[in-house]
């Protein structure tokens, strides 16, 4: 890898090539993948107006979420004796992540806790991510340090817009053995039968969805897509909204409001690390 090179929005851009396989991340707008093509089919789906726009949050790629996935109720919880507001999906999909290793099929950035951080987010961490691509496989690990003195709750989550063209959705697949999900449209739990992709919007939080991962078949024409991650994750999101060319399918570790109510939440011992992974190959 020479270095960067001026993506959208003259975004300084790290490109991951390995064979017919090209992945491009952005650092500085939330350590984004904004591509993935392989062979000349695109993955995913962008946005590219949205990534532009610093004001937006950027819909496509694959946003990290952290320190925490999903909304709280109120957008708030509590902490040390005290309230702290914190937007869904957290600040890490927001804030400039720094390299620290470029290379031709990895790359790694960094976050670390800062003033900005500790009003939203009252633990000192570490937080560093790896982007590594071989063959047709990208695997985004996740690293974080503990660098507090108090327990450093963690609610990790991706959130991968896939691309589906509304044409295909009807015969788009997502491989689950859920009985039960949390239906986000509703606002409470219904049976899991199946998915229906072509309907207005699918919001749904598979709770029991067991195993290291899935497999995403996007019609014909396009490669399915094998997803796996750490056994961290125990939550499984499908997204769609109708007459959009994308289905998200995210790994989180617990329950959107987990900071708050402390269901499923992890938690890294002062001065430890932890590490999760998640792949992706098409």
């Amino acid at each position: 890898m020479s270095g960067p090179f001026p993506g959208i929005a003259g975004l300084d851009t790290y490109a991951l090539v390995d064979g017919g396989c090209r992945v491009e991340v952005i650092p500085s707008r939330g350590a984004l993948v904004t591509r993935m093509t392989v062979d000349g089919d695109e993955v995913l789906y962008l946005d590219e107006s949205t990534v532009a726009d610093p004001a937006k949050n950027v819909r496509g790629g694959i946003p990290v979420l952290f320190p925490i996935a999903g909304p709280l109720p109120g957008d708030s919880y509590p902490a040390d004796r005290k309230t702290y507001s914190l937007p869904q999906h957290g600040f890490a999909r927001k804030l400039p992540w720094k390299v620290r290793q470029a290379e031709d099929s990895l790359l790694v950035v960094g976050l670390s806790s800062s003033e900005e951080t500790l009003k939203q987010f009252p633990w000192e961490f570490d937080a560093q991510l790896t982007f590594s691509l071989v063959g047709t496989r990208l695997t985004l690990d996740f690293d974080v340090e503990n660098k507090d003195t108090r327990p450093l709750p963690l609610h990790l989550g991706y959130h991968p817009y896939f691309r589906v063209p509304e044409a295909l959705k009807a015969k788009a697949t997502v491989e689950t053995n859920a009985t039960h999900a949390w239906d986000n449209r509703l606002k409470r739990e219904v049976p899991f039968t199946g998915l229906d992709l072509t309907q207005q919007e699918v919001d749904l939080h598979l709770r029991d969805h067991s195993g290291p991962g899935t497999k995403l078949e996007r019609g014909p024409g396009s490669r399915p897509v094998h997803l796996s991650w750490s056994p961290e994750f125990r939550l499984l999101v499908v997204w769609t909204l109708k007459g959009k060319d994308f289905v998200c399918v995210e790994p989180w570790t617990a329950a959107a409001g987990a900071l708050a109510t402390g269901e499923g939440l992890l938690h890294v011992a002062p001065g430890e690390r932890a590490s999760l992974a998640f792949d992706i190959e098409a």
